[in-house]
């Protein structure tokens, strides 16, 4: 471990918000993944004589309107909202990282038309690309990665477009063309491995971002089929109670998807400030 990177560390954990967020995000994953295991519900046969059951013993969370255990289903929506939320983060900061990294070390030409791309598609609304994209395949967990994925590239491309930019210019990287290596090992072993302090920030921000867009294709209807779950689904589908009173189908989901949420961006504001320069200095 290099001294920069201790450095790194000791400033993320003299953020108290950022370690904060970092065990909040610990302690939901494992409700989510290993809560399961512990406490086992049935989330695919219905039991009609269990019904709207407020919470109490052995439904510490209620049940919903098909009989189901809430707590069961959060933990369920939560694996999905996580593992598409991240999965997707990984993807998009991958895609962009090499779009962005290619456009800027090549300049000319070849950056002004990968940019007007990249600018073309982000005039675009966000949600209504999203919309289009997941109602044009079927809602499966992959799909909506894929989704998700294919429509957040764009902010890393322009993040590592701009650093690229600079460092296309910088000694160490015109030393490649004068030793004979090639635009493929400059953008590999140079341009991308210096912009990773930029990718693992915005990929923080981009895993809240996913979360909080699967929750609104769920609640929109265009989320996993059941007897699949995800937050926003619940949400959705607790929504429609509203005035029954059955308040445990929609606050359990909601603010599940609000802790997850302001854990992540917290993490994300502490990596950002301790990879900066400035705390580097």
């Amino acid at each position: 471990m290099n001294t920069r990177t201790r450095d790194a560390g000791r400033a993320f954990a003299g953020n108290r918000l950022a370690v904060i967020g970092l065990v909040t995000l610990v302690l939901i994953a494992v409700f989510c993944f290993i809560g399961p295991l512990l406490w086992r519900t049935e989330q695919v046969h219905t039991s009609l004589g269990d019904t709207f059951l407020p919470p109490g013993t052995g439904h510490p969370l209620g049940t919903d309107d098909l009989g189901r255990d809430v707590l069961g289903r959060l933990m369920l929506g939560g694996q999905i909202s996580l593992i598409v939320g991240i999965s997707a983060a990984v993807i998009a900061t991958t895609i962009g990282a090499l779009y962005g990294s290619i456009a800027g070390y090549a300049g000319g030409a070849v950056d002004s038309v990968m940019m007007r791309v990249v600018d073309a598609v982000i005039s675009i609304p966000t949600l209504f690309l999203i919309l289009f994209v997941a109602a044009l395949v079927a809602p499966t967990v992959g799909a909506l990665i894929l989704a998700v994925a294919l429509t957040s590239w764009l902010v890393p491309a322009r993040l590592v477009r701009g650093e690229a930019l600079t460092l296309r210019n910088l000694d160490f990287v015109s030393m490649v063309k004068v030793m004979g290596g090639g635009s493929t090992r400059a953008v590999t072993r140079h341009v991308l491995p210096n912009t990773v302090s930029t990718l693992v920030v915005n990929a923080t921000f981009q895993i809240a971002d996913a979360i909080l867009i699967i929750a609104t294709l769920s609640f929109l209807g265009l989320g996993p089929r059941p007897p699949a779950a995800s937050w926003g689904g619940v949400l959705s589908n607790g929504l429609q109670y509203e005035y029954s009173g059955y308040w445990w189908l929609i606050y359990p989901a909601g603010i599940a998807i609000i802790i997850t949420v302001v854990a992540i961006n917290l993490v994300g504001d502490g990596l950002r400030d301790a990879l900066s320069p400035r705390s580097a200095r």
